[in-house]
This record gives structure tokens, sequence and C-alpha cells, in this order.
């Protein structure tokens, strides 16, 4: 369809982010006119993300992992020149109905015959729609049919038993490549390679026909391999004879030998032991005579015992012994046939015998098969076309979802939805994270993601039975942050409703709510006279046991240089003289942090009634004011964006979160409407009437000094005249 030249935008505010409206087929045809500073995202990675994986494939047409705007812009195009109306991409259904094809243009007629052909395939022709069900197994679609445009054929798509058999043959020695439908085949690379094969091998097997080649006629290839077998280990045995004549230090050397000799014959020996095999066949000596029969290693006995009866006797007379000379006779009668077996060609099909590899070179059905695969490979062009169709099938499902997740975040501000990035569900610590992103590593993504001043912990999550894991970062966006700790045990539901364990192995801390602000000044307060109880409380105590120490340690000495004395000493007696000043100092302290109380009281009940409440709001201001503010300005700060670059996004803008938004993000437990809570627990604190009694006189007494202040209360004045007053004076 044409581009029209100009086209007028809608645009929503949400997270202080400005987003493009999609809402029509000229919204999508237009895209590309609209300014790339516009969408919310210009790249985003193929992995972590809930969404149609080969979708993503089809869209990253260079292959890079990523992405990008320009070819998010081809697949739009690309989808609404195919469709007739570019508006039904805005309500995607799972089959794409064949009428929704349009066949007016060639490419558009071409992927209507082949979806109707793979639907024919099926066995569904009558069907008028196709989804990806249908589309999924490609195995079974290609099944039905001999011919799939691949260039492959198969040896059980022939019911004519020799081009079967044909095939079969080749691909057992030269390889297979997979055909469409999943079985193993050839393609002409292949059969060319195996008749290139078939025919060195005839050639090379034809060489062989001379008598100086064939030393024992048609027995030549058995006795060249007792004679291949022994060889090495003969030409070692006369190599070390020849040692012993040149040297007879080497007797020496063999004394040495000797000793390891003694070593192996202390282990459990077989026949074939390994220490034996590296042994000589039998002990060298001056003579360079080799015994075949006795005297020799058992671990080459039966290899020789075989060269001599087949080989040795053969070519130079039956004997005991072997010496060198006969041995260079042997060589020499067999160097040509080893030369010719060295210079083997078309060795992958020598396991058909000459005999199948002549007949192959002679029957003619290479010509068939070439034939036939030729057929198969000129109908690439229709059956290539079927990954066409599952591309449309896709983007009709899944692009307008993709493009409310890159070109706008409309999923993510929209209550009811969930953005791609989106992993999930966390529970802990009694609230529910949405805002849950999957991550590949976790030291990577933090450095980056703090920038997006949301608490975040990082968790990993294992699914029971299968001890399968990944890595999640969880925003906690409501509540507060004291519990939320490493090693703090969760659940994590994904997408699919699959449940997993999840454990904090990392925090970034952040502020999480004005609630958690205006409570902290009073507990860093509250933490720190605990920290300075505990420390007093904590030399206090080193010092009572040190002391208890130190007299335990005297009364045993002084029992010690006593002896066994009849009577003990009389215990000196408390000086109260020595706590005097002790006492004094706290008397001190009690009475002046008194007088500040009353002070405060009285300066309070001195205020008009109407004006207590906005006192005690202004103390609260003052103590958490600031804690608040400051808290307020840093969740305005909140975005998404730091997430999301870390994970390999590039995101145009912040996409902040309000804190309105936060709190839906982070649900936190709360009573279903209309419960009935209990009291009433066999480990519960009884109610004890002197509670009750305590608050009715709190509230009596409060009722005299705020509302008795103004009359001739006699209660109220006492109170007043001689509590109040009397503890300021004091």
């Amino acid at each position: 369809m044409a581009t029209e030249k100009s086209h007028n935008w809608k645009f929503f505010k949400s997270g202080n982010l400005v987003q493009v409206c999609l809402e029509s087929g000229k919204d999508l045809i237009n895209l590309d006119k609209l300014d790339p500073k516009l969408w919310s995202a210009m790249m985003c990675p193929l992995t972590n993300m809930e969404f149609d994986a080969k979708t993503l494939e089809y869209l990253d047409t260079d292959g890079d992992k990523r992405i990008k705007i320009p070819e998010i812009i081809v697949a739009v195009k690309w989808a609404c020149s195919i469709l007739k109306d570019p508006n039904s991409l805005l309500k995607p259904q799972e089959n794409l109905p064949l009428s929704e094809i349009d066949d007016s243009v060639a490419e558009g007629k071409q992927l209507l015959e082949s979806a109707k052909q793979i639907l024919k395939n099926l066995g569904k022709g009558e069907e008028t729609s196709i989804s990806m069900a249908d589309l999924a197994d490609t195995k079974k679609i290609f099944a039905a049919t001999a011919f799939n445009g691949d260039g492959v054929i198969t040896a059980e798509s022939w019911l004519e038993e020799a081009v079967g058999k044909y095939i079969f043959d080749a691909t057992s020695c030269v390889g297979t490549v997979q055909d469409r439908s999943g079985k193993p085949g050839i393609n002409l690379e292949l059969l060319d390679n195996f008749l290139a094969e078939c025919k060195n091998y005839f050639e090379w097997y034809q060489s062989s026909k001379s008598d100086d080649i064939m030393f024992a006629g048609d027995a030549s290839s058995s006795l060249y391999g007792f004679y291949s077998e022994v060889k090495v280990k003969i030409e070692d045995y006369f190599t070390r004879c020849k040692l012993v004549s040149f040297d007879k230090r080497y007797e020496q050397v063999g004394q040495i030998l000797e000793a390891e000799y003694v070593a192996i014959l202390k282990k459990s020996l077989s026949g074939n032991a390994t220490e034996l095999k590296d042994m000589p066949l039998a002990l060298a000596s001056d003579k360079a005579v080799l015994p075949m029969y006795e005297h020799t290693n058992p671990a080459w006995a039966g290899a020789l015992v075989k060269f001599a009866e087949n080989v040795s006797a053969q070519i130079v007379g039956e004997g005991k012994t072997l010496s060198e000379s006969q041995w260079n006779t042997i060589k020499a009668k067999i160097a040509p046939y080893e030369a010719w077996v060295n210079s083997k060609k078309g060795a992958s099909v020598e396991k058909l015998g000459i005999a199948r590899v002549e007949e192959i070179l002679k029957c003619g059905l290479d010509k068939e098969v070439k034939s036939l695969i030729e057929r198969d490979k000129s109908l690439e062009p229709q059956f290539k076309v079927i990954s066409t169709v599952d591309k449309l099938v896709r983007y009709y499902k899944y692009l307008y979802l993709l493009l409310n997740n890159f070109v706008a975040f409309s999923d993510f501000y929209c209550p009811d939805k969930k953005a791609i990035f989106q992993a999930g569900t966390l529970y802990m610590d009694g609230r529910s994270c949405e805002l849950c992103v999957k991550v590949d590593d976790i030291a990577g993504h933090s450095s980056m993601a703090a920038s997006s001043n949301i608490f975040l912990a990082y968790c990993k999550c294992i699914k029971k039975g299968t001890n399968e894991s990944i890595n999640i970062v969880a925003g906690f966006t409501d509540g507060e942050s004291d519990d939320l700790i490493v090693g703090r045990n969760g659940i994590f539901v994904d997408r699919n409703g699959t449940y997993w364990d999840a454990v904090i192995n990392k925090v970034i801390d952040h502020p999480i709510s004005i609630r958690q602000a205006f409570w902290s000044p009073y507990r860093r307060l509250g933490k720190m006279i605990n920290e300075q109880i505990e420390k007093f409380a904590s030399s206090k105590d080193k010092d009572i046991t040190a002391s208890i120490s130190a007299s335990v340690d005297n009364a045993s000495k002084t029992a010690q240089t006593a002896g066994t004395a009849a009577t003990a000493q009389p215990v000196s007696a408390f000086d109260v003289g020595k706590f005097a000043g002790i006492f004094a100092a706290i008397g001190l302290a009690l009475a002046a942090l008194g007088s500040a109380v009353a002070s405060i009281v009285s300066a309070f009940l001195s205020l008009l009634w109407w004006q207590m409440p906005l006192a005690v709001l202004g103390v609260l201001l003052v103590i958490s004011g600031p804690s608040m503010l400051l808290t307020a300005m840093r969740l305005r700060k909140r975005s998404l964006g730091g997430i999301l670059n870390a994970n390999g996004w590039a995101i145009n803008t912040k996409a902040g979160i309000s804190i309105t938004m936060g709190k839906s993000m982070t649900s936190i437990a709360t009573l279903p409407k209309n419960s009935e809570t209990t009291y009433s627990h066999p480990y519960g604190e009884s109610k004890k009437l002197w509670k009750t009694l305590l608050v009715i006189l709190v509230i009596a007494i409060a009722w005299m000094l705020f509302f008795c202040k103004s009359t001739s209360c006699p209660i109220s004045s006492y109170i007043k005249t001689n509590i109040c007053g009397e503890a300021a004076v004091k």
C-alpha cells in the first residue's frame, strides 16, 4: 500500500513519558515517518523477554541478536502489504484467515497458494484459516510428499527397490543430509562424492592384478594381515640384536631393564598386559635369530605363531626360528603389496565389496537419482515460501504486541496488561512484585540498573524437580525494606504459572515509600538508643565478670595461704558512701529530664484545644518532614530505563514510575472485604482488667486536661497546680 505524504499522530502521556498511540492501520503504514526520537525504544535484545522467539528471529534480519527500528519498520511494511486490511493487525487472532491474504499482489498470491498446500498436506484442505500450530512441525508438513524443494532424496521415499538400495548404499558410505521431512537423504554433492569414491576404489583395486603385487594370490590380503601385526616388533628385535653386537655395554642396560622386569612380575599379569606388549618379542643376542615358537613374549606368542605358520613358512620355508636375512626376504616379497595397500583410494566404499562397487558403476542408476534430485530442487521456490507463510502468521498475531512494547510502552503503563519484559510475579515479605525482569549476569546488570532509583532485589530462582535455574531482578516500589535482605526466601511465579523457589542474593538499596520515610527518623533514633544500651550493658557485664573473677582469684589465694583455718573472715559490709556520687549524678539526670518533660507538658497544656493537634502535627513534620520530602523527590526519579538498558535495550526515555504506579506494581497484603477476624488464640495474651482500667484513666485525665481548661473543674485544677506545677518547680 502507498504511504501517505502526511499523517496526523496522536499521543498520550503516562509516567512522564509522551508516547504515540497506534490506533489504526494508517498509523502502522506511516510508522516510518514517526521521528525515531519519539519511539520509546530504539533497540531490544532477543532474550529475556516473554515473547515468541521465532517471531524475533524473523525480525532480526541481520542476525546480530538485536531488534532495531529499521527492522521493525520493514516488518510492518511487509505485513501491511500482504494483508488486505492493515487494521486486522490491531486485532490479532490465533488463526490467520486465508481471506485476509491479499492475492491481488504476486507475493500475496504465492503465500495464499502455499498456505493452502500446507493445509492440504496436513489433511485440512477444507480449512479457511491457518495457525502456528499447523506450521509447528515442518517434518509433518513435508512427510506426505517425496519432493519438497530442498534437493534431498531419501531412500524411504521411493518404492522402487533398486533406487532405494542405491541411495541407502550411498548414504551409508559418504554420509547423509537431513531432508525437510526430518529423514536422512542424499543431495547432489554427496551423490557426486559417492560416484567418485566408487570409481577411485575400482581403479585402485584393478591395479592389483599383477603377480608382483599379489604375492600369495587371493590369500595375499589375509597373509598381509598376519605380517603387519608383528612387523614393528620383529624390526625392534633385530635392532636390539644389532645393539648387542655393536656395544657390549648394552648388557648393563639389560640388567637395568631386568630390574623393571622383576617389578612387572610382582603384578597380576594377563597375556595381553600392556607392560608385556611393550617388551621385546624375545631376549636379544648377537646371533640375531628370532625364536618363533619357544622363549617368546607371551603377549606376542599367538601373533608370532600365525606369522610363522602362514607367512614365513610360505615365503622362506618352515622353521622354528627366523634369521635377519630371512626377514629381509619376507619384507622384499611383501613390499609391493604393502605399497599398493598404502596407496588405497575410495576407502569409504570398501565395505560394499568390489562386486557391489562394480555393479554400482555399471547399473546407471546414478543418472536416475541425479534426475530425482534436480526435480526436487526445481520445486525450491514453491516450498521455500512456506517459511514465509509462518512469518506472516506470526506477524499477524505478535507484531502489534511488539509495537506496544517498543514504539510505545502502552502495555507497561496499562494496569490490565504486562509488558513483554515482565517475567512474572515475585511473592515475598507479604508483597507481590509485578516488576520482575530476567537477567543473565547479575553483576553486570546491577552496575547499570542502580541508576533506576528503584529498590532492586536480585534473586536466583530454582524450579523444583528439574534444578533448572534463572536469575531475576525484582523492583519493590511500595512497603518497607527492613526485611528485604540477602538470603530472604520467596516464591516466583512466571508467566506460564510455573512456581520457582526464589532467594535474594543481592540488593540495591533505594527508598521504597513515603510511609517508610515517615518512620525512618524514629527507627534510627530507636536503633541508636538500643545500640548505646547494648554497649553500656555489655561493658558493665564485662566489668562485673572481671571483678567477680578477680575476687574469686583473691579468695582462692587467701584460702591457700590460710590453709584450712577454722573460721572464715567476715565479709566487708556494703559502703554506701562510695556510691553516693553515682546516686547523686543519676538523681540530677532524672530531675533534669523530669523538669524538661514537665516544661513541655505545661507548654502543651497552655495551648487552646484546637492548637494542640496542630502542635503535634508540627512536631511530627519537623522530625519526619525532611526525610519524607527527600524520599518523595527520589521516588519521582524512579524509572524503568536503568533496568532495561542494563539488559541490552536502548531506551529513548527514563520511562518514569510514579508513586501511584509504584503502589500498583507492588501490592501489600490486605484482608479481603467482609472478612472476620477472631482474636481468641490458645497462646494469645489474656486481657487483664487492669489494662482496661488504665485506658479509662488515661482518657479521663486527657478529658480533664483538654476540655476542662476553661472551667473551674477542681480535679483539673488540682492536676495542673499540684502535679504539673510541682514538677516544673522541682
